[in-house]
C-alpha cells in the first residue's frame, strides 16, 4: 500500500493498493492486469491496419502466441544481464514475479520474433511493421500505468542526469504542475511523462500514416519519437540500469532517435532526388 498525491493538480493524498485480487495465496496485481490490457489493445489496434494487408485472425493469433512470450523473455534477460551481479541462481533469473522487466528488452525480442513470423508467413515485413507500430506505442501508453500502481519508475525531484552530468532541478520540481508524492516524498511521475509523450506520438502516427514516403517509415517514426522522449525522461529516473556512469536505456534511446531520424532523412532525400531526375528526364 502506497500513499500517492498530485498536489499540482489538486489531487490530495490517497492510498494505492497494488493488489487487484487476492484469494488465499493467489494474488493478482494491477501491474499484470494493465500490462495484459496494453498487449490486447495494442494488438487490436495493430490488427485494424494489418488486416488490410491480408493478415487474418489466425495469423494474428500466431503473432500473439510467439511475440508475447518472446517479449517477456527478452524483457527479463535485458534486466538480468544489466544487473547480473544480483543474480546468484537460475531460480533468481526465473523469478520474474519478484520484479525486474526492462521495456527495451521486450521491444527488441518482440520485434525480432515479429519479423520472424512475418518472414515465415511470407508477409511484407516493412508494411506489416508500419501497420503494427501504432499498436505498439499504444501498448506502451497503457502499460506505463502499471508502474503507477506499483509506485515505481518515478524520477528524482532534486537532480537530473544526462550521460553522467548532473543538474540541480529542485526549483523546477517544486513548480511542476504534474509533480507527485509517494509516501510524502516529492518525485517526478516519469511513467506519466512517458505515457503522455507516447500518446502524442500515437496521435501523430495515425494522423500522418498515409503520408509515409516509403515502407518502414512509420516504424522509424516510432523509433525516433520514442527514442527522443525516453532519452530525456530517463535522466530523471532513480531506478535506471547502468553500465559505469552511463544509463543503458538513455544511451539506447539516443541511438534509436539518431538512427531513426537520419534514416528517414536519407531515404526521403534520395527519393526526392530520384523523383527530380525522373521529372527532368521526362521534360
Amino acid at each position: 500500500m502506497s500513499q500517492i498525491s498530485f498536489p499540482g493538480l489538486g489531487i490530495p493524498e490517497f492510498n494505492l493498493n497494488r493488489v487487484f485480487l487476492q484469494i488465499g495465496n493467489f494474488t493478482v496485481y494491477w501491474y499484470g492486469i494493465i500490462i495484459c490490457l496494453g498487449i490486447v489493445l495494442g494488438f487490436a489496434v495493430g490488427y485494424m491496419r494489418m488486416k488490410r494487408l491480408g493478415v487474418t485472425l489466425d495469423d494474428l493469433s500466431d503473432y500473439v502466441l510467439i511475440c508475447v512470450p518472446s517479449a517477456i523473455v527478452g524483457a527479463r534477460l535485458y534486466y538480468v544481464l544489466a544487473e547480473l551481479e544480483n543474480y546468484t541462481s537460475f531460480y533468481d533469473v526465473l523469478a520474474v514475479w519478484q520484479g525486474g522487466l526492462a521495456i527495451y528488452g521486450g521491444i527488441i525480442a518482440g520485434a525480432l520474433s515479429f519479423v520472424f513470423v512475418c518472414k515465415y508467413k511470407k508477409k511484407a515485413v516493412l508494411k506489416i511493421c508500419d501497420a503494427a507500430s501504432p499498436g505498439l506505442i499504444l501498448g506502451q501508453i497503457i502499460g506505463r500505468w502499471g508502474n503507477f500502481f506499483n509506485a515505481e519508475a518515478f524520477g528524482s525531484a532534486s537532480t537530473y542526469e544526462f550521460f553522467g552530468r548532473k543538474f540541480d532541478i529542485s526549483s523546477l520540481s517544486n513548480s511542476n504542475p504534474l509533480r507527485m508524492t509517494i509516501n510524502g516524498e516529492l518525485v517526478h511521475p516519469t511513467f506519466l511523462y512517458e505515457s503522455l509523450w507516447n500518446l502524442c506520438g500515437f496521435v501523430l502516427m495515425n494522423v500522418f500514416f498515409k503520408k509515409k514516403a516509403f515502407d518502414g517509415e512509420v516504424l522509424l517514426w516510432y523509433l525516433s519519437w520514442y527514442g527522443l522522449g525516453r532519452c530525456v525522461i530517463e535522466g530523471l529516473r532513480t531506478d535506471s540500469l547502468t553500465s559505469g556512469t552511463v544509463r543503458i536505456s538513455q544511451l539506447l534511446a539516443l541511438l534509436c532517435f539518431v538512427a531513426g531520424t537520419v534514416t528517414i532523412i536519407v531515404i526521403r532525400v534520395k527519393k526526392s532526388v530520384k523523383g527530380n531526375k525522373e521529372n527532368g528526364s521526362n521534360n
